[in-house]
Parts: C-alpha cells; structure tokens; sequence
C-alpha cells in the first residue's frame, strides 16, 4: 500500500491518503486544514477518485478542510455517529478564539465501531477508541500491519483528556484494546507527531508501560 502523510494546519495535524500501489482510487483520514494543498496532492498523485474520507473524531484540526475536499472530490465522508453534530457545526466546538472559520458539513455515513468497511481496495475494521472524545475511533487495516489512530496514540504520548468529552480511564482502556489486539510490527499513523509501530510504543512510551503495571 502506498500511504503519504501532509501536516496541515496551525496545530500540525497528520492527514493522510492512502492508496493501493499504483491505483488511481484511494481514500483521505482526517483532512484537517489547508484544502488546496491536499487537493493539489491527489492531482500529483494520479488519484482521480477518492472513495471515501475517514474520520477518527471531530476536533477542529482534523475536521476544517472537510467540507472543501469533500465538495471538490464528492466523497463521502465517514464521521463517528454521537460526533455527527459537531461536524455539523464545526465553529461552535472550537474551544479557544482565533482557529477557523471552517465550514460545517453533514456527514453522509457514520460509524460507531464494528464496522467492517470495503473501500477503496482495502477491507477496514471500524474500532471504537473513546477517551480522547466520546465517539473517537482508529480504522484498522485487514490483512495489512496498520492502525490511524487519530488522537488515541502518539509516538511517546497519548491523546489529551482535558478537552469536553475527555476521560483518561476510557483513554487507557483503548490503549489497552490495541495493544493486546495487534502485534508488535504494527505501524501506526497518527493525528500528530511521527509515524510509529506499536512495538515501538510498547518499549518507549511511557503511558503505555502504565498499562503493564
């Protein structure tokens, strides 16, 4: 699979699109910020059709360029069902002054975890990791070593609890889900920060070595 990573936005957001190599068909997770920009990618890309864009949740800074890559692609957007009205009405969820405007959007698909999705190419699990908001979820790769877990893992960190809807006992349980459902040479694609595997994080995080204790 061929997987590229752009960092938008004033918050350094990781969208990505993703593809099977070589097809002109693929799929964006998380279009933060900077629309052109990730619209001008999939021109130089080659890809002419973008079956879906995935949301892991509905914070400002993976949200704020949906509805423009959304309108210019006509994609369906895949949104986390009880966070369906946050995309609806993006700008009364910012919680500080000075991000946005971004424009709203109505979510033509949710999902709420369990979900089995053929998009694209690829068969995608729909797992629901809660914690770092109420509806988060990390899309699981069938047959691939991948995880985009949004805001739910870091390299070295995890998501922030601290934000409405937050719950840090919630957030570890979801940690604990991944790390006991998928083996060491997993990759994981994050909403910020580098790339990383879930060895990696088994070895060197430490709120994960939390969970082992």
């Amino acid at each position: 699979m061929d997987v590229r990573s752009f960092t938008v936005g004033p918050v350094a957001e990781n969208c990505f699109i993703f593809r099977r190599d070589g097809s002109d068909t693929g799929l964006i997770v998380d279009p933060g910020d900077e629309a052109d920009r990730l619209l001008g990618a999939l021109d130089e890309l080659g890809i002419a059709n973008v079956e879906a864009i995935l949301l892991t949740h509905t914070h400002f800074d993976h949200v704020g360029a949906v509805a423009p890559v959304a309108r210019a692609t006509g994609a369906p957007v895949y949104c986390p069902e009880i966070e369906v009205p946050v995309l609806a009405d993006i700008m009364s969820f910012v919680p500080w002054p000075g991000f946005g405007p971004y424009e709203s959007w109505d979510a033509e698909e949710t999902v709420k975890g369990g979900e089995k999705l053929e998009l694209a190419g690829f068969e995608i699990d729909v797992l629901l990791t809660p914690g770092h908001s109420p509806g988060h979820v990390t899309y699981a790769l069938a047959g691939e070593p991948v995880l985009f877990s949004g805001d739910v893992l870091f390299r070295n960190s995890i998501g922030r609890t601290d934000l409405p809807g937050g719950h840090a006992p919630t957030l570890f349980e979801s940690l604990r889900m991944l790390v006991d459902s998928y083996p060491e040479e997993t990759v994981v694609y994050p909403g910020h920060m580098e790339i990383t595997t879930l060895g990696a994080e088994r070895a060197s995080n430490p709120f994960l070595a939390e969970l082992a204790r």
